[in-house]
C-alpha cells in the first residue's frame, strides 16, 4: 500500500453520507468517520499511511475532509457541536447511484469552493466603509413583555413545539429523538424495524471521562394531550431493554407518563429514564435546536435605578 491507493477525500463523501443515514439521520463525528473505515476496503492498511512530516494518518485525515466537504455542499449540517444532520440533498444523494452521485458530488464541491474564492476576492477588495456594513437581518429583535406575557409565550412555544414533533411521521420523529440525544454525548445506533423487540435506538451513555454505560431507547410519538403512558408500557420496554443487554434505558414520549409508571421505571433493572413532552422540550430549548431565541427587555429589572 501507498498514498497512491489511498482515495481523494471526495471519493469520502458519500461514505460519510452512507454512514450518517445507516445510524438514523444523525452522527457524531467519531462515528462517521468509524463508519468509514469500516467498510472501506484494505483501510486497515491505509490508516498506517502517515504524513512524512507528521504523525497523521492521510486516510483519516482525507476521511475527515470529506465530512467536511459534506457539510459545505449542504449534504449534511452541524447544529450542535460534534453533531451532524443529514439534510434532504445529503439523503438524495445517498439514493443515487455511486456514479451519478459522486459526479453531483464533484460538481457541488467545485461550485463551492469558486464561490468561496469569488467571496475572499470580494474580501480582499472591499473599503474600509464596506467592512463596516452591518445587514439588517443579522440584527436580533428586542421584544419588551411583562411577566405574564412571558409566562404565556413560554408557554405557547412548548405547545408549538410539541405538536410539530407530533406532525412527524414516526421513522422521522425517532431520527429526530436520536439526533437530540446524540448531541447530549450518547453514541446510539438505529435500531427500528421489524424484529427490533421494541429497541429504537441501542448505545452507549457517558458516565465519565472513562466510563460508559449501555443503553437503550425507546419512542413513543403519542399525542402530548392523549392518554398518558402506563406502567405496562414501561415495564415491557424494561424486559426488552434488559434482553439487549442494556444496563440504562431512556423512554421518550410527547405525552405524559402515569405515576405508577414512573414507579415501574425504578422499581427494577435496567433503570429506565423518563422523557415526557415537558422534558423534551427542556432539552430541545438546552440543545438551541430548531428554536430560535429572542432577548427580551425586563423593563421593571431598571426600576432600580430610577
Amino acid at each position: 500500500m501507498s498514498t497512491a491507493d489511498i482515495p481523494r477525500y471526495t471519493d469520502l463523501v458519500l461514505p460519510a453520507l452512507r454512514g450518517v443515514a445507516m445510524l438514523g439521520g444523525s452522527a457524531k463525528a467519531r462515528e462517521i468517520i468509524d463508519y468509514v473505515v469500516g467498510i472501506w476496503p484494505d483501510a486497515d492498511d491505509l490508516v498506517g499511511i502517515e504524513y512524512p512530516n507528521r504523525a497523521k494518518s492521510i486516510f483519516i485525515d482525507r476521511a475527515e475532509w470529506g465530512r467536511s466537504t459534506a457539510k459545505m455542499i449542504g449534504a449534511l449540517e452541524q447544529p450542535a457541536r460534534g453533531v451532524y444532520l443529514i439534510t434532504p440533498l445529503g439523503r438524495s444523494l445517498v439514493d443515487q447511484d455511486e456514479i451519478t452521485a459522486q459526479a453531483e458530488i464533484e460538481r457541488l464541491n467545485s461550485e463551492y469552493r469558486r464561490l468561496a474564492r469569488q467571496t475572499s476576492e470580494r474580501t480582499l477588495n472591499s473599503t474600509s466603509e464596506s467592512r463596516w456594513t452591518v445587514e439588517t437581518d443579522d440584527v436580533p429583535n428586542v421584544a419588551v413583555a411583562d411577566e405574564q406575557d412571558e409566562s404565556q409565550a413560554g408557554t405557547e412555544w412548548q405547545l408549538a413545539l410539541l405538536q410539530r414533533l407530533h406532525a412527524l411521521p414516526p421513522a422521522g420523529f425517532e431520527e429526530f429523538v436520536l439526533y437530540l440525544l446524540r448531541s447530549f454525548g450518547l453514541e446510539l445506533r438505529r435500531v427500528g424495524g421489524s424484529g427490533d423487540e421494541g429497541i429504537d435506538g441501542i448505545g452507549t451513555a457517558p458516565i465519565s471521562p472513562v466510563l460508559s454505560s449501555r443503553v437503550a431507547v425507546q419512542v413513543k410519538r403519542y399525542n402530548p394531550d392523549g392518554k398518558p403512558v402506563g406502567r405496562e408500557v414501561v415495564a415491557l420496554f424494561q424486559r426488552d431493554a434488559q434482553t439487549k443487554g442494556a444496563e440504562r434505558a431512556i423512554l421518550v414520549t410527547l405525552g405524559r407518563f402515569t405515576e405508577p409508571a414512573r414507579l415501574a421505571a425504578i422499581s427494577s433493572t435496567p433503570t429506565v429514564d423518563l422523557i415526557d413532552g415537558s422534558r423534551l422540550a427542556e432539552l430541545v430549548l438546552s440543545a438551541e435546536t430548531g428554536i430560535k431565541l429572542a432577548p427580551v427587555v425586563d423593563t421593571h429589572w431598571f426600576d432600580r435605578f430610577d
